[in-house]
Order: C-alpha cells, then sequence, then structure tokens
C-alpha cells in the first residue's frame, strides 16, 4: 500500500522563495512543520520548513526501513536506504545543503508528482547478520490543519494497497476514533477526507485502523493496520490571565526595581510548535512608576520615593501577546491594582506652637483640662503617638496621657486647683512617634513640643471643713445636753464669709444631737442607748452667711461608750425534761446566759438557786466558772401522776460595776423515756387514755379533725362571701367607683330620658338605695313647679340632705369619703334659653337686637328677628 497525498509541493530555495513547478517534495504546512513527502523502498526525503533555526535532526516516527538521521542544514534532513544495503553519507553542512537542492530541482523538472511505494518493487534485504522481511503497509502519520472553515470535506490522505488492482474488487473500510463521524474514506479509492472542523486544543490526534477487504467475500485482504491522525496547530487562542485582576501592596519609598507581583498568562495552542504559544508581556497603563519582564511578567516599580501620603494606589494594565510579541498575534489584558502600604516616613508635627485653656479651681480632680493633638499624616501604628510633660510648673499638679482611639494627649488634674493659692500653669509637652523607623530619622527628629498654659479660674467656694471626718466618743449615760464634740469650717475665698452649722437631718432621724450654729459645738438632744446604736454617722452641714447656697458638708463619727447597764439572761429559751426513772446527781441541763453589754475584760457571770429555792428537794445547781452551769437531779422516782412541771427560779449575776442581776426561771418537765433516756411522752393525760390506742393513732385522729375544721372554715368563708354586696369586688376601687351606662339620649326634646328635677328638687321622692352590680331604673316623675328661695339656703338643704344620705348608707364605703354632686338650683329667671322650645312657643318676645350684635348672630337674627317669613325667604 502507498500514502502518496495529493497536495502541492513546493520546494523553497536557500532564501525562502519557493521555486520548481507546483509539485515538489515538502508540502508548505505551516511553519515549523515537517511531513513525508514522498516514500519508496529505495528512497525517503523528508524536509522541513526553510525558516526553522539550524537544530539537531529529531527522530521521526518512520517505518523500519529509515535507518539513518543526518545533520540539518536549514532544518532539513535526509534519509536514505538503496537495496539492501545503508550508507552513511558523511557531508559537511554547506555541501549536504547544495546536493538536497540539486536533488529536489532534478526530481521537480522530471515532472514526478508523486512515487508510489510499491509493494511489488520492494525485496528483502539482508543487514550484518538481520534479516528483514517484506511489509505490504508502509505509514507515516497524517497532518490536519485545524479550524478548517471549507465547505467542502477537508482532503486528509490516501491508502492504497499492492493488491488493489483498480478494478474495483478491493474495498477500504475504516475504524476507530472519528470513524464514520469525523473521518469518511472512500471504500473505492481510499482517500480519506474529514467533514467536521477540527480543534486541537479539544483533541491532538486521532488514532484509527485501516482494512482493505474482498469486495465479493468480504474478507481481509491484508491484516489491520493503525496509524495516527494529528491535528496541527494554528494560532486560534489568545493568552488568558486565569488569576486576574490582581492586587498587591508594596511599601511606599521603596527603591526601583522592587518586585511587586507576577502575571501569568497561559495561550491554549501547542507550545511545542512554532511561537503559537510563546508570549511576552508589556505594560499599556501604569508608567513610568511601574515597568515588567517581558518573559517573565514580574512587576517591579520604576520610580523612586513613591509617597503614599502623595498617591496610595496605582491601576496598572498589563498584556500578554503571543507570537513573541509579533504583529499579528493575538493578546489578552488584565488589571494589577498596586496599594502603597504605609510607612513611618513622617514626624509628629503640632499645628501650634502654643495653647491656653482656662478652667475653675472647682474641678475635681481626674477631671479632663485639655485635649491636644500632634498631626501625624501617616496611619495605623506610624501614626500612634505617646505624650509627657518635659518643663513647666505644673508636673505634679497635671498629668498627661494618650488616647487610644483618636491619639489625643488628655491633660488631667492630679491635685486640688487653689485660684488663691496659684492663678496659672504652664506646661511645655513633648509628642513622639512610638515606633520610630531608622530609615527615615535622617528626614529629622520624630518628636515635635509645644506649650501649654493653663489660667485657674476663681469661683465661690463653699466652706471647707478642716478634717475630712471628725471621731468622737460619749458615754451612754451622758447627760442630756452635753458637749460631745466641735467642728470647725472657713470661706477658702478671698471674701472669707462667715459660716454657720447645721445637722443634715437625713443623717440624725431620731433628732439624738444639736449643734451650734455659730461655734460648731454638738450636744447631744436625747439620751443614748449604745444596745440601740453603738455608733451614729451623721453629716454636719457648713453653709456661707452672704451665700447660703454654697454649702460645705463635714462627717461626723460619734461612738457611744458602754456601761453596764443590762442585767444578763437566759442565752435562750430551755426546753428540760426529766425522766421518770432518772438517778439522783443525773445532769439534766446545761445553761448559759448573755448580756447586752460589752465590757472591755469580756462577760463573768454567776449562777446559783434563787433564794427561795435554796432548800429545794428535786434539783441543784452547779455553777461551772465558765459562764455555765449544770441542773442536777436530787432524787429519784418522778412520777407524771403527781406532778408533770417542776418550776425552777436561778439566780445569774454579771460582773460589772456596779453588778447586775436577775432571775430566770426554768421549766422541766417530766417524761416517759426509753432504756436510751430519750423521752417518749411528757403529757399526764397519756395515762387516762385508752391502753389500746398507740401514739400513731392519737396523730391520725388529730389529724381527721384539723382537716374537718378546715374544711368548715371554707364553707362558712364561701357563705359570707355571696351575701357581701357586689361593691366590695376585690377587683375595684370603692373609693373611685364608676358607673357606665350604655344609654344613649335622644336630644333635648328626649325628656324621658333622665329627669333633670333629680338635681333641682331638694323634696323629690328617693327610692331606696339598689344594688350597684344592676343597671338603675329611672323613674319618670313630673317636673313640678318650685318656688324661688334663695340660692344660698338651697345649696345647704341640698348639702345637708347628701351628709344625712351618705351617713345612712349601709353601702357606702367605711372611710372618709370625697362626694361630688352636679346641683344646678331650682332654675332660672330667664329660663330655658333652648331654641328648639323658643320656636314652638308662642312668645311674644322681640329678638330684633341680635341683629346689631355683629356677623356672629346673623343666623340667630335671621331666625328670630322678624318672624316666619324671614327663615324661608
Amino acid at each position: 500500500m502507498r500514502t502518496p497525498g495529493r497536495r502541492e509541493w513546493r520546494v523553497p530555495d536557500a532564501s525562502g522563495r519557493a521555486a520548481g513547478p507546483q509539485e515538489s517534495l515538502t508540502p508548505f504546512l505551516g511553519e515549523g512543520d515537517s511531513s513525508v513527502v514522498t516514500a519508496s523502498n529505495r528512497t525517503l526525503y523528508k524536509l522541513p520548513s526553510l525558516d526553522s533555526q539550524l537544530t539537531p535532526c529529531r527522530r521521526q516516527e518512520l517505518p523500519s526501513q529509515l535507518e539513518l538521521c543526518l545533520p540539518c542544514c536549514q532544518g532539513s534532513f535526509l534519509t536514505q536506504e538503496k537495496g539492501r544495503r545503508k550508507k552513511k553519507m558523511k557531508l559537511g553542512r554547506v555541501e549536504f545543503c547544495h546536493f538536497l537542492q540539486l536533488i529536489a530541482l532534478v526530481l521537480c523538472f522530471s515532472g514526478m508528482s508523486q512515487a508510489e511505494l510499491s509493494r511489488s518493487s520492494s525485496k528483502p534485504y539482508f543487514q550484518s547478520g538481520r534479516s528483514r522481511t517484506k511489509r505490504s503497509w508502509v505509514w507515516n502519520q497524517f497532518f490536519v490543519l485545524e479550524e478548517y472553515m471549507g465547505s467542502d470535506p477537508l482532503y486528509v490522505g490516501k491508502l492504497h494497497s499492492d493488491v488493489d488492482k483498480g478494478d474495483g474488487s478491493i474495498k477500504y473500510i475504516l475504524s476507530g476514533e472519528g470513524a464514520s463521524s469525523i473521518f469518511i474514506i472512500d471504500e473505492n479509492t481510499g482517500d480519506i477526507h474529514a467533514t467536521k472542523r477540527l480543534d486541537r486544543e479539544e483533541q491532538a490526534y486521532y488514532t484509527l485502523r485501516a482494512q482493505a477487504l474482498d469486495r465479493l467475500t468480504n474478507k481481509p485482504v491484508e491484516p489491520e493496520s493503525e496509524f495516527v491522525i494529528k491535528i496541527q496547530d494554528i494560532n486560534d487562542n489568545e493568552p488568558k490571565f486565569l488569576d486576574g485582576p490582581y492586587t498587591a501592596g508594596i511599601p511606599e519609598m521603596s527603591p526601583v526595581g522592587t518586585s511587586v507581583v507576577q502575571v501569568t498568562a497561559t495561550d491554549a495552542d501547542d507550545p511545542t510548535y512554532g511561537n503559537s504559544a510563546r508570549v511576552v508581556y508589556s505594560i499599556l497603563q501604569g508608567q513610568p512608576y511601574f515597568s515588567v519582564e517581558p518573559k517573565t511578567g514580574v512587576i517591579k516599580t520604576a520610580l523612586p520615593n513613591m509617597d503614599r501620603e502623595a498617591k496610595d494606589q496605582y491601576l496598572l494594565v498589563i498584556q500578554a501577546k503571543d507570537m513573541v510579541g509579533q504583529n499579528g498575534g493575538l493578546s489578552g489584558t488584565t488589571s494589577v491594582t498596586v496599594t502603597l502600604t504605609d510607612v513611618n516616613d513622617n514626624p509628629p508635627r503640632f499645628p501650634r506652637r502654643s495653647y491656653q485653656y482656662n478652667v475653675p479651681e472647682s474641678l475635681p480632680v481626674a477631671s479632663v483640662v485639655a485635649r491636644i493633638k500632634a498631626a501625624d499624616a501617616d496611619i495605623g501604628a506610624n501614626a500612634e503617638m505617646e505624650y509627657r510633660i518635659v518643663d513647666g510648673d505644673g508636673l505634679g499638679i497635671f498629668k498627661i496621657s494618650v488616647d487610644k482611639d483618636t491619639q489625643e494627649g488628655i491633660i488631667t488634674i492630679q491635685k486640688d486647683l487653689d485660684f488663691e493659692a496659684k492663678t496659672s500653669y504652664t506646661l511645655r509637652i513633648e509628642a513622639a512617634n512610638k515606633d520610630a523607623d531608622p530609615r527615615f530619622l535622617s528626614l529629622g527628629p520624630f518628636s515635635d513640643t509645644t506649650t501649654v498654659k493653663i489660667i485657674v479660674e476663681d469661683v465661690d467656694e463653699p466652706p471647707v471643713f478642716s478634717s475630712p471626718l471628725y471621731p468622737m466618743e460619749v458615754s451612754e449615760a451622758t447627760q442630756v445636753g452635753n458637749i460631745i464634740g466641735t467642728v470647725a469650717a472657713h470661706d477658702p475665698d478671698s471674701s472669707n464669709s462667715p459660716v454657720r452649722y447645721s445637722i443634715d437631718r437625713n443623717t440624725d432621724l431620731e433628732r439624738y444631737f444639736n449643734i451650734d450654729a455659730n461655734s460648731g459645738v454638738i450636744t447631744t438632744a436625747k439620751s443614748l442607748d449604745r444596745e440601740t446604736n453603738a455608733v451614729h454617722n451623721i453629716t454636719v452641714l457648713a453653709m456661707e452667711s452672704q451665700n447660703p447656697s454654697q454649702v460645705g458638708r463635714g462627717y461626723v463619727t460619734i461612738t457611744i461608750l458602754d456601761i453596764n447597764d443590762n442585767a444578763p439572761e437566759f442565752a435562750m429559751d430551755y426546753e428540760t425534761t426529766v425522766c421518770e426513772n432518772a438517778q439522783p446527781g443525773q445532769v439534766i441541763q446545761k445553761i448559759s446566759a448573755v448580756d447586752r453589754d460589752e465590757p472591755s475584760n469580756g462577760h463573768q457571770f454567776y449562777f446559783s438557786l434563787a433564794t427561795d429555792s435554796m432548800n429545794n428537794h428535786n434539783f441543784s445547781l452547779k455553777d461551772n466558772k465558765d459562764n455555765t452551769a449544770s441542773i442536777l437531779t436530787r432524787r429519784n422516782g418522778f412520777r407524771r401522776q403527781e406532778q408533770s412541771v417542776y418550776y425552777l427560779p436561778i439566780f445569774i449575776m454579771d460582773s460589772g460595776s456596779p453588778s447586775l442581776s436577775s432571775t430566770n426561771t426554768l421549766t422541766i418537765r417530766v417524761c416517759d423515756c426509753d432504756a436510751d433516756g430519750i423521752a417518749q411522752t411528757c403529757n399526764a393525760e397519756a395515762y387516762v387514755l385508752p391502753a389500746g390506742l398507740s401514739t400513731g393513732a392519737l396523730i391520725a385522729i388529730l389529724a381527721c379533725v384539723l382537716t374537718l375544721l378546715v374544711l368548715i372554715l371554707l364553707i362558712v368563708t364561701m357563705r359570707r362571701r355571696k351575701k357581701e354586696p357586689l361593691i366590695f369586688d376585690e377587683e375595684r376601687d370603692i373609693r373611685e367607683n364608676i358607673v357606665r351606662y350604655d344609654d344613649e339620649g335622644g336630644g333635648e326634646e328626649d325628656t324621658e330620658a333622665f329627669d333633670m328635677a333629680a338635681l333641682r328638687n331638694l323634696n323629690v321622692i328617693r327610692d331606696t338605695k339598689t344594688r350597684r352590680d344592676v343597671t338603675p331604673e329611672i323613674q319618670f316623675l313630673s317636673r313640678p313647679t318650685f318656688k324661688s328661695i334663695p340660692d344660698n339656703v338651697i345649696f345647704r338643704e341640698f348639702i345637708w340632705e347628701r351628709l344625712k344620705e351618705a351617713d345612712v348608707d349601709p353601702c357606702a364605703p367605711p372611710y372618709d369619703s370625697l362626694q361630688t354632686y352636679a346641683f344646678e338650683g331650682n332654675g332660672s329667671v330667664a329660663e330655658s334659653l333652648s331654641s328648639l322650645e323658643s320656636i314652638s312657643s308662642n312668645s311674644d318676645q322681640n329678638y330684633d337686637y341680635l341683629s346689631d350684635w355683629g356677623p356672629r348672630f346673623k343666623r340667630l337674627a335671621d331666625m328670630y328677628g322678624t318672624g316666619q317669613e324671614t327663615l324661608y325667604s
């Protein structure tokens, strides 16, 4: 089988210009491409394009007959096999080029359009001990340009078998990738065509299989062979920045050549073929500040000392162009945003050389006097500052700190100001960067100073006490009117106004103390009791005589000293029991005592039986000398039937001066005890109960009785609540009770809705009181005629009658309440002024004077002034 191509062959000369007839050795497929021109079992020539550089040959995927690869001349090489012998040609490059051109010209002029690879002409050959058998197929790769846009199918190549005699008995079939869908073959001639547009970036090559079949028997006449169709690249893809747009940052004041960022563009074209994927970079926008490396895409600074304070951001446009940047290449662009980051290259500077502030002398300690700020063009940590007072006469009076948020210097007071002592202060304040950059110290000192003058203003200050706290002591036995102590205050102003004293009664509610308004002497006003209140904390007010609004406050602590004025007593209420089987000398109770007094040497109590119990035959007392005493039995055989309770008077005396004593009674109950001496029951009545009832049964009976009592109380309570009038409902306040009537009146003509006589007539018959939870029923009474009497008598009688009703009202609240009544009196001499009543009456009164009252009464004058005819005129 042979593989000639139906293409126009051209052999370029040494200058690159095509020469010779339309058929030559090398198909002109593109830059850098090499293709098989013709093949035979004798000689094979292969020429790449002439514009490629002089490089060593690459071994191609050629049939096994091609053995020899010679050095290239202008990108060409020659492989030769003749017969069964091989002969290596060793020529110089120039001589070989001339020789190759000569052969090409001879072949062109001889009119050879294509050479056939004939199976019949090939003969086996032998090579130094090896034998090679002949082959029926001689193959090489087919090459097809991508992106073919023609209307006819693109011719790829031709398949031919030596068995094919041209009589139509052989047919060719194609299988593999893209067979029938992309590539079709003429089964008679073996021509292969591409029916679709091919894209190398989608698939670079296709592997297919070809076979020659007998048309009649459909059996293969040759073994199936495999070949490859490679898609040849063209420059149809522009470079793309897959990671763009870019952002980058560099410090300001960076030197020239500082690397900013590297941009990378990718080209989908074949990087191994030509220059379609060889990209170069250039900068379209951003000069002269930045530059870009053409091959690497690294962006660098091109100008020194770029200042962030002047311009902090730059927008660059970078272009990537293939074909090594030559004309006709495709290009793509991306943007790069470069931000200059801040460095500490600007020192702080005060906008003014001096400042002055006025502050009142009454300003409290820790108050803010002033805020000053040094300007710094830097930002962030580079603008952080520290302030300090470096000189001045207010070093101990004022201090300065920095506000972390605003970087302001805050001047505050450390000590109280006194206008009478000093009227002004001068401070010299320095501001410096917290972290200076050594690279920029040559630009000057990174600090600045300013002068702050503080003027103290005089204010009318309240009186000041000589001491912030006055501690005093007084015995609780002191007499009323005795002097406890003295406080003193003065006016700090230059006027030195006299001071008057008083006690803040909110701190002395019981008014135990008095103070002399002029001298400040504090005396007792009541008897004092340490056990009630041991310490009194009072506030003394001092106010200026000339300006009472200026008040100073002093604090006095009065401690009440103790005297022995309280007798000792039992420390607790003891519940003492003695068993019926107690033995003589048995301790049944240990007692102690307490005393509300607090002697300086502590308490010492003495215990003994009272004088009338000294000869007690049942119990005895033992003083333990440790402020406790023990109660012991003096006999045995205590019986509840004889005596269930014993009362033992005990005498207790303290060690005060003078000593105080008291007699306390200890109650002792006789109980039935178990074997361990634990009391079980102490009631004498237990003996008279039936023997069959146990303690548990008694408790159950008592519980049932209590339950019945509770139920009875609940029933009685519920019945009482039902009988109570509803006016005492807990949800309503009887003192502010509002009765609401959802009754709409019918206007002035409606005389049935409400009888006004109830308010005017004192003698109207009144019904008895009704329940307030029922809607009141209105009694319709005729309006009687009243005789005119003096108004004061009418009102007096009306109020007196209502007062008597409230006194006898069973539903009135049991406390004083305010009764409000609306009483109009017995009537008016002018009678009713209702327009509705006037128009329906036969009154002869003349209303013509209404027309003289102005435009506001015009409507009334029209209605009543001249009669009925004016109403409808």
